[in-house]
């Protein structure tokens, strides 16, 4: 029942966001200030749902350290995607004619910031904690990386090899990510850098929605298997890569916190521990 409500509530969060965001998406000031305010409103209704249902204090949401925690997630989002970019421009498949609107990259941060803080609550929050209680980081992730990556079909210019391409480089990442830290903030920061290095400072399309109008004047052209083609920069093998790469680091560093739940979650733990000598 936990989870039933859990989910409940962060999917009316989740629908009332991006039905706000929507109707106001073409101001962007309106934009900005309503979409930081909803990703804050979201964090704070996780943490009260999560002390009515699990009588604890949400941990993954404590103030302490959040802003660094969620600093440094923006650093490793943006550095990533940044990284992508870096190739595709070296590589002649990407250009900049000058800047673009600064007003339209301020509307892209909060548009952005509701959609990180959002999606993170319910895929990682929500979806991946419960399931890793039960069967294990390993199989919670897989199953939620899944699960994100499919859920971008949904999108405008999807493609399934840029659903998969979500799944490996983004779902399992930020799954991973969230084993290693056991924090929200952290995932939240590296979700939001991606998304708006992505959007609102490289201009480039975003998981198929088209192409966004940021910071900067940008094209992009090549081959798909480079660029991502209509689905975007996350479609592209570097952006692949540079996500699997940053998981297996994520992996490393959970299993050096000893923070990885064993195939058959919790429980399986507990009943390991109890076989033990005292």
């Amino acid at each position: 029942m936990r989870f039933f409500w859990q989910f409940l509530t962060v999917m009316v969060m989740y629908a009332l966001s991006g039905s706000v965001i929507n109707a106001v998406k073409d101001d962007d000031w309106l934009t900005l200030v309503l979409g930081v305010t909803l990703a804050a409103l979201t964090v704070l209704v996780y943490g009260w749902v999560v002390r009515r249902t699990e009588h604890r204090p949400a941990l993954d949401v404590a103030r302490e350290g959040a802003a660094a925690k969620a600093g440094r997630g923006i650093l490793i989002g943006t550095a990533m995607f940044a990284a992508v970019i870096v190739n595709l421009y070296t590589s002649g498949h990407y250009d900049v004619d000058g800047l673009n609107s600064v007003t339209g990259a301020l509307g892209l941060l909060g548009f952005m910031a509701g959609a990180a803080a959002t999606e993170e609550v319910v895929y990682r929050g929500v979806l991946f904690r419960i399931i890793e209680e039960r069967a294990g980081t390993y199989l919670a992730l897989a199953l939620t990386g899944l699960v994100f990556g499919l859920s971008h079909l949904l999108n405008e210019h999807a493609t399934l090899w840029g659903a998969i391409a979500i799944a490996i480089e983004a779902g399992f990442m930020l799954a991973a990510a969230y084993a290693a830290t056991r924090s929200l903030w952290l995932t939240i920061g590296v979700h939001f850098g991606w998304n708006f290095a992505a959007a609102g400072i490289f201009s480039t399309e975003v998981s198929g929605n088209g192409t966004s109008q940021g910071l900067l004047d940008t094209s992009t052209s090549g081959p798909e298997l480079l660029t991502g083609g209509s689905f975007g920069p996350e479609g592209s093998v570097y952006a692949v890569g540079f996500g699997a790469l940053l998981t297996l680091v994520f992996l490393w560093l959970a299993h050096r916190r000893r923070t990885i739940v064993p195939l058959g979650g919790r429980r399986a733990t507990r009943a390991a521990a109890a076989t033990l000598p005292r």
